[in-house]
């Protein structure tokens, strides 16, 4: 069994609670799915949310999901000129006996535009404008 990381994004259309929770677990479900991994298999996870996202904790989704023993922290992202508005990113430290190489990574909605170099898209852009760099 190996440690491997796995990477994912999604972005919100407003800054609500409840679409926060819900985008954040549809981020995290998929993850697990794509990856064919249970709470079990994770170590920690790392999320970060862009300055304009203060509705609610990321963490909290997954908490919500069962992760209430995997290490979660929560994190500011990076403000640069010109990134994607209201984006949630995960880093998930899991174990797997995935290789490397079929990790899947998971971006969503508009952040399917972040990283198409690291993922199999999991879903058309909401705006082919927001087409901007920040992955």
């Amino acid at each position: 069994m190996a440690v491997r990381a796995v990477r994912g994004a999604t972005q919100l259309e407003d800054d609500t609670r409840e679409h926060m929770l819900d985008r954040v677990a549809e981020m995290v479900l998929d993850v697990m799915a794509s990856n064919e991994l249970e709470v079990d298999d994770f170590i920690s996870v790392v999320f970060t949310a862009t300055s304009d996202l203060v509705s609610e904790f990321p963490a909290y989704a997954a908490r919500r999901l069962g992760f209430g023993e995997v290490p979660l922290l929560c994190a500011r992202e990076l403000e640069i000129a010109g990134s994607m508005p209201r984006v949630v990113r995960m880093m998930a430290h899991v174990e797997t006996d995935l290789p490397r190489s079929e990790i899947t990574h998971v971006y969503l909605h508009g952040a399917a535009n972040l990283r198409r170099d690291l993922t199999r898209v999991r879903s058309v852009p909401d705006d082919p404008s927001d087409e901007l760099p920040g992955g």
